[in-house]
């Protein structure tokens, strides 16, 4: 059947009075909103791939130090500088101990060599009463043994407790002298005395 009008004409008409105009200017806005969709997707893909390469770059670090330090890592060494280490650990705290001890032992001590000095401090220059006779006695102990040696020996007067008499024994000459001690005479002069006596 053939038309009245022409093909163009009536596809025109068609156009015209379906306003394709707003679908134009949306489908321009969807290609535009994609445009940037992609332009943003290639940023963000460029961004990940570079911080993936960064990532991939320190990841290889790290495995080559991992193996430089594995290689350099001695399991024996380390149990053996760690065996070393416990002893000296063990041997410091012995010694510690017995430093303690020790300061212990010096401390007590010390405590005893105080008291003691504070007792001689107590008892003056001279020692005391006590540790003056007995210096005496031992001097007088002394005397009477070397005089005794020699062979003299002395008596003392029951009343004043002086020595009053010296008996003199000569072995060689086979004799006894008997010299009474008073104040008269000089030690000088007894002391010569019994030397010639012997």
């Amino acid at each position: 059947m053939l038309l009245d009008e022409s093909p163009a004409f009536l596809i025109h008409e068609t156009i015209g009075n379906f306003n394709t105009q707003p679908d134009k200017l949306v489908l321009c806005r969807i290609n535009d909103s994609l445009s940037r969709l992609n332009e943003g997707r290639e940023k963000r893909v460029m961004k990940a791939e570079s911080s993936l390469k960064r990532l991939a770059r320190t990841l290889t670090t790290l495995n080559n130090h991992h193996l430089e330090t594995l290689s350099s890592h001695s399991s024996t060494a380390h149990a053996s500088e760690i065996a070393t280490l416990d002893t000296q650990k063990f041997r410091i705290a012995k010694t510690a101990n017995d430093l303690e001890i020790e300061s212990e032992r010096l401390s007590s001590q010390l405590a005893d060599l105080q008291a003691r000095l504070q007792e001689l401090e107590l008892q003056g220059v001279d020692g005391g009463d006590n540790a003056r006779r007995g210096l005496v006695d031992d001097e007088l102990t002394l005397r009477l043994k070397l005089y005794r040696g020699l062979g003299i020996d002395l008596e003392k007067d029951t009343e004043s407790g002086e020595y009053t008499k010296a008996i003199i024994r000569n072995e060689k000459k086979g004799d006894v002298n008997v010299v009474n001690l008073d104040n008269k005479f000089s030690r000088y002069f007894y002391a010569n005395y019994f030397w010639q006596q012997l």
